[in-house]
């Protein structure tokens, strides 16, 4: 075979360091392009970027090109130092230093798609905490809460 055909949908989610509510307009539809363009620049195609003032989604095409990691420290890094730029008031911004990232059925992005778009209505409800553990026990992902957060 001569070819390498890769199709990987990854939905990733992180927070701000702390949970600090920091995304607010008039930054976070921007925030969400600069991130859209670094996946973009890195060859991971975004599908949706989304979130809410404490924590960011990421749904994109994983390249063959970049490990995932990789992926995390570039978005994050540009991003962070960015936002920083923005606003006197979000000097302090930084990313938590973890991560979940999750694989996608094609057959769900839509379902992604839209949960995405209904983050601020999403968390009228729920806090980021109890989203991220939702998602930990969907994936069946063994964790340690006294690491999860920061």
């Amino acid at each position: 075979m001569g070819q390498s055909l890769v199709q990987n949908y990854i939905h990733i989610v992180f927070s701000t360091k702390h949970r600090e509510p920091l995304i607010k307009p008039p930054y976070e539809n921007e925030l969400h392009s600069y991130i859209a363009g670094t996946c973009k620049n890195l060859d991971c195609q975004p599908v949706k970027i989304g979130g809410y003032t404490d924590h960011v989604h990421i749904l994109c095409m994983l390249s063959k090109k970049i490990a995932l990691v990789n992926l995390l420290e570039e978005v994050k890094t540009h991003s962070s130092k960015w936002m920083k730029t923005k606003d006197e008031a979000l000097k302090i911004f930084y990313w938590q230093g973890g991560y979940g990232a999750f694989s996608v059925n094609p057959s769900q992005v839509d379902t992604i798609i839209t949960y995405i778009n209904n983050q601020h209505l999403h968390h009228s409800k729920k806090t980021f905490q109890d989203e991220y553990r939702a998602f930990l026990k969907k994936y069946n992902v063994v964790y340690d809460e006294r690491y999860v957060w920061d």
